[in-house]
Parts: C-alpha cells; structure tokens; sequence
C-alpha cells in the first residue's frame, strides 16, 4: 500500500491553462501509439464527408485553433509539447450530435453537430473543446486512473483475502461500483468542464468570439438528449455547463481577448 502511495504521489503533472494536478502513470509514447493505431482503424472503415463546403470550415478553423494552440505553449514554455501534436480534422458521414479527439491531435467531427453550427464561432466551441482534450492529457490521465483504480482492487483483494468467498465479492463490487460513480465519472465530468474552460481560452487567442458559446450549448440543450442523472453520466448537463461558462467567460475575456 505503501508503494502504491508512492507511485501515485511521484507521477503527477500540471494541466496548461487549468494549472490543475493531474495523475500520469501512462508514458506519452504510449498513449499515442494506440491513439494512431485507433484513428487509423476508424478512418479505414469511416465515410469521409462530401459536403466540401462544411470539409473546408472543419479544416479552416481547427487549423487556426491548432495555431493558436502551439502559439500558447511556446509563450508559456511549453514548445516541447508541440512534438506531441500531428493536427489532422476530418468530417465524416454520421447524425450524431458529436465530436471527439484522439491524443496526439487527431479530431473527428460528425455532419450531425454541423447542422446546428451557424459560424465559424461556433465551429470554434466544438474544436476548441476538442484541442483542448488533447493538450491537457485527459486520455493519459484516463488510463492512468484504471491503473490506479485495478492497483486498488488489488491491495483490496489482499486485505480481504481471509474472508470469505461471499465477502470478498461483495468488497470488490462496491469498490468497483465506488470506483465508478465516485471516481471515475466525477473525473470524466471534471475533464468535460475543463476541456469546455481551455476551449474557450484557446478559441479565444484564436480570435473567435467566446460569447457564441452560450448559445452554442443552448442549441445542443434543445436537441435533447440523454435523461440519465448527471451523478451517472461522464458529461455534466448542458444546464451545469451553460452555467459554469457564463461564469468563466468574463475572466477569460478580460484575460485573453486582444486589445482593440
């Protein structure tokens, strides 16, 4: 248990922006071999769009991000993480309300969120929140909470080794259910917000109005989606976000925003 404190004390970075703690028990190297190895995968069997138009905007605008990006970590003495970074932005054929980012910089998003993005502000929100993911590490820290996590299970299952069949199942349920809805999603929940915070830092060196995404997150709450409780869910509610940007966006104005 000892040796467990140790590692997890010793293995911990800072998130740019946030200035957040975070846990790093996975190498770089690691995580972004099996980022290209997946990205790869999806792109072999996913339909590139043909909306050339709405291919252009995705590609417009994260590249602007992605250059605001690197202009921020060479400014704050970060440049050597910029070797971390191949941007590539893609739009492929799907409904869905989404977007995501592989590690490394690889971003996905799908002709469904296009249909309620109104302007490049807005397209910002989305690859913003998305670059963002991958500048501060969360899926490095995702998988090192696993690790954590099945270090856990195991000193558990030791200290419970005595008992019986019935209670050390019973152990390792609730520690897994605890692990879960105590841990895991509060963290993933966490990250939803921060990457939502860095976005619109980031949108905002850019150059794009930070404002657009209140109302960007309105339209998203309008299309309805998931009813399952935010204590149970990995993203917070659009509710809790709307708010939790209002909040920020002053600081982050008066901060960021170039002078005119």
């Amino acid at each position: 248990m000892l040796a467990v404190a140790a590692l997890l004390l010793t293995s911990c970075g800072s998130v740019p922006i946030t200035g957040r703690k975070q846990l790093n028990l996975v190498s770089d190297s690691e995580v972004l071999q099996s980022s290209l190895t997946s990205y790869a995968s999806f792109m072999k069997t996913a339909q590139v769009s043909t909306q050339k138009t709405q291919s252009e905007q995705v590609t417009r605008v994260g590249k602007r991000i992605a250059a605001a990006t690197e202009a921020y970590l060479k400014a704050v003495g970060l440049e050597s993480e910029i070797q971390n970074f191949a941007w590539e932005f893609n739009l492929v054929k799907s409904d869905e309300l989404n977007a995501w980012c592989m590690p490394g910089g690889k971003i996905v998003v799908y002709e469904g969120i296009m249909k309620i993005i109104g302007s490049d502000d807005e397209l910002a929100v989305v690859l913003g929140h998305e670059v963002a993911h991958a500048v501060a590490k969360h899926a490095n820290e995702r998988m090192s909470q696993q690790v954590a996590a099945q270090m856990g299970a195991n000193v558990l299952g030791a200290v419970v080794s005595g008992q019986s069949y019935q209670t050390q199942a019973m152990a390792q349920q609730i520690y897994g259910l605890g692990a879960q809805y105590g841990v895991m999603q509060p963290f993933s929940r966490k990250h939803e917000s921060e990457a939502d915070e860095m976005g619109l830092v980031l949108m905002t060196i850019a150059g794009y109005n930070p404002d657009v995404a209140i109302t960007f997150w309105q339209k998203m709450n309008a299309a309805g989606q998931s009813s399952v409780p935010e204590f149970l869910s990995s993203h917070p509610s659009h509710e809790t976000r709307i708010a939790d940007i209002q909040k920020k966006l002053p600081g982050i104005k008066q901060k960021y925003q170039a002078k005119k």
